[in-house]
């Protein structure tokens, strides 16, 4: 089965932001990391920082949660909300797999 694709579009560094108190890179993490512990998915943790466009594109905008390729989440990631649609993700691989491998 193919597993979902979850990256998450934020930075490494807080204080880059000049936001006080902002902690939504570091909340959207640890809900990834958590939901991981109960589902099996690839998350890929992307520093916006890391590059020119990057920083460009989602200046703005982070944390910013794509699940195969679809924007989900931007700014403050809800984890029951994550994890429904990780999940369902997961339930759409098994049946595309199952339908494929009965037209076969």
């Amino acid at each position: 089965m193919t597993k979902p694709i979850v990256e998450l579009f934020s930075r490494k560094d807080c204080s880059l932001c000049n936001l006080p108190g902002c902690t939504l890179c570091r909340e959207a993490s640890d809900v990834m990391r958590r939901t991981l512990e109960e589902m099996s998915f690839t998350c890929k943790e992307i520093d916006i920082d890391s590059s020119e466009d990057l920083a460009r594109r989602f200046k703005g905008d982070i944390p910013t949660v794509f699940l195969n390729g679809k924007k989900v989440f931007k700014f403050k990631v809800e984890e029951a909300e994550f994890k429904k649609k990780v999940r369902n993700e997961i339930i759409k691989a098994g049946i595309s797999r199952l339908r494929n491998k009965r037209f076969s």
